[in-house]
Formats: structure tokens, C-alpha cells, sequence
């Protein structure tokens, strides 16, 4: 995703570029500190998806996770 994201019609800015743009408001206007924090809270993110596709069953989630080998 190289490029910025097209607004819909009517709307000057899309959803995803306010977030953006609210995020480094957040970070006193420094961008590399609002990416940084978006890509730690990923990172949180990843490991509790990992924790919860380990402790919930494929068939349970109804495959929307790969059961594992």
C-alpha cells in the first residue's frame, strides 16, 4: 500500500488517513513516533491472536484459523 488511500465520493480525506493523521496529532507531530507505536501495538495484537489460536479450537472458530499440523 504505496499510495494514498482514494476518499470515497463526497468526502474530502478517507477514514484511513484521519486515523492517520490523528495518530501523529498523538505523537505531538512526529510521524516516525506515530509509526512506531502503530507497528508495538501490532506486535501486541499478533501475540494475542497467537494466544487465542492456541487456546481456541479450529472447529470451534469455524476455520478461520489453519489448524495446525
Amino acid at each position: 500500500m504505496g499510495k494514498r488511500q482514494n476518499a470515497p465520493n463526497g468526502e474530502a480525506v478517507s477514514e484511513l488517513e484521519q486515523a492517520a493523521q490523528r495518530a501523529i496529532e498523538a505523537a505531538g507531530g512526529d510521524a516516525v513516533v506515530a509509526l512506531l507505536r502503530a507497528l508495538a501495538r501490532n506486535i501486541e495484537v499478533e501475540r494475542e491472536l497467537a494466544l487465542f489460536r492456541a487456546a481456541v479450537s479450529n472447529g470451534f472458530s469455524r476455520g478461520w484459523h489453519k489448524a495446525r499440523p
